[in-house]
């Protein structure tokens, strides 16, 4: 027993310092790791405490610990107001219709780019899909704005040829949703659609063409090799985008929208910029923001769970 033991001790000291060892050969990657671990630690975890004034009538000349507990007021505040229950729905709506119509449209483009044979054509049309995610929405903005402007925009250039009176539309409420969803899907598509295509790559040809010797065409090849193969990829992305189902879009909406197109496009995010910054009320602001976090994180763990116990493919 005692040798046994001496041999378990000998073997356990013999595997740390093969750890070590490995460990010492890594020091510059450990070094490198350092600066990201220091961002999300100064950046992610120490403003944090700054989330008490949620639940505080914060005052700035006090400071945050000085500041009294209000007994969940801001709580009860955004719960009983008309206008926050107006903005909560407002963000539902939009990014229910940017799932709806964004969600497939990656998957679709992968799905036709994958068909493609001519490998210049195909890399020609893959770069110019993704090239506008690398440019922000304060350019974005002023391309749309010129482009749908009732004086010089195309849009109503072509409504002119047929008589129609120029349209505002982004300061129309009936116009400005679809408008937003649409621009977003074509800023966002081709970037979203590498990872499908990396994806589609990793299949094996021999599936292709066992389907081609069983006389199959393209469209059930995609129906039956293609996407049965994303699915692993589309469930993850699935559970991780309706974390942000509360994240409408702040870049775009806000450097698009307009006071006259508040009860349609007003979110959750624009509506803390408003209280926060232009009427300084720091902890009703941070209060919608916890609201916006815990329901995200909720949404993340209950749609885990049913993918979990439904498909065998979840985030963990």
């Amino acid at each position: 027993m005692i040798a046994n033991s001496a041999e378990k001790e000998i073997i356990k000291k013999q595997k740390l310092n093969i750890k070590w060892l490995k460990a010492k050969k890594m020091k510059l990657l450990y070094l490198f790791l350092l600066f990201p671990v220091a961002h999300i630690f100064i950046f992610n975890y120490l403003p944090m405490y700054g989330i008490q004034i949620a639940f505080k009538d914060f005052v700035i000349g006090e400071g945050i610990f000085a500041s009294k507990w209000n007994n969940f007021q801001h709580f009860k505040f955004i719960f009983g107001s008309s206008g926050f229950i107006t903005v909560l729905l407002n963000t539902l709506r939009i990014t229910g219709l940017r799932i709806l119509f964004g969600f497939p449209a990656p998957i679709i483009l992968a799905l036709l780019l994958n068909e493609i044979t001519h490998l210049r054509f195909k890399k020609t049309v893959q770069t110019i899909s993704y090239l506008p995610h690398f440019l922000s929405w304060v350019v974005l903005s002023g391309v749309f704005l010129e482009v749908f402007s009732p004086q010089r925009g195309i849009f109503n250039y072509f409504l002119s040829l047929f008589g129609i009176e120029p349209i505002n539309f982004l300061i129309d409420n009936r116009f400005f949703i679809p408008i937003i969803i649409t621009t977003g899907i074509w800023q966002g598509v081709g970037w979203g659609a590498i990872i499908y295509l990396a994806s589609l790559a990793s299949i094996n040809p021999e599936l292709y063409e066992s389907a081609n010797l069983d006389g199959a065409n393209r469209f059930q090849k995609a129906i039956y090799i293609s996407i049965p193969s994303l699915i692993p990829v589309i469930t993850i992305l699935w559970i991780l985008g309706l974390s942000g189902i509360l994240n409408a879009g702040f870049d775009q909406i806000f450097n698009m929208y307009s006071p006259l197109v508040y009860d349609t496009a007003d979110i959750i995010d624009t509506y803390v910029y408003r209280m926060g910054l232009q009427q300084m009320q720091y902890d009703f602001s941070t209060a919608v923001g916890v609201f916006k976090n815990v329901a995200g994180l909720l949404l993340i763990v209950f749609t885990n769970i049913i993918a979990r116990r439904f498909t065998e493919y979840a985030v963990w």
